[in-house]
């Protein structure tokens, strides 16, 4: 199977830089790779509001792996929305057909698309309202 893990990933409407303080305090979590912000992002203006809002952050706690981001500035932020679930794949013919399967009667959030981040990435909403996101390394995978 092509699916590596999957694991939580969180929302927030601005404050995950408070969050990850928080966990890291009172779970012993490890921030693992940095915290890449919008900023980041190539194209953004040196002057954006957003520059240091939290694009994406993955945090040890434990053997576990919890994943942490801002919402994406202007984008409506619902309470309880703030759960997806992130699928890692090897295989990116399998994931783009699991992806099909799981927007099915769903919404696709965002296509299936290479990222500047060296992944292939896209989000789905499944006909019961679980958000989720794929994503596949483009180093060393099956295309």
């Amino acid at each position: 199977m092509s699916i590596k893990n999957l694991n939580p990933y969180l929302i927030f409407d601005g404050n995950a830089e408070q969050v990850i303080q928080l966990y890291e305090r009172a779970l012993g979590a490890k921030i693992e790779g940095g915290i890449m912000r919008f900023g980041d992002v190539p194209g953004t203006p040196a002057d954006s509001p957003v520059k240091n809002r939290v694009m994406h952050a993955m945090l040890r706690i434990g053997e576990g792996v919890l994943m942490i981001s801002d919402a994406m500035p202007g984008t409506p932020f619902p309470a309880g929305s703030n759960v997806h679930v992130c699928l890692h794949f090897t295989d990116k013919s399998e994931m783009a057909s699991r992806f099909d399967a799981l927007s099915a009667g769903g919404k696709v959030d965002m296509p299936l698309q290479d990222t500047f981040w060296n992944a292939h990435y896209g989000q789905v909403t499944d006909k019961f309202g679980v958000q989720w996101m794929f994503n596949c390394d483009n180093k060393g995978v099956t295309p």
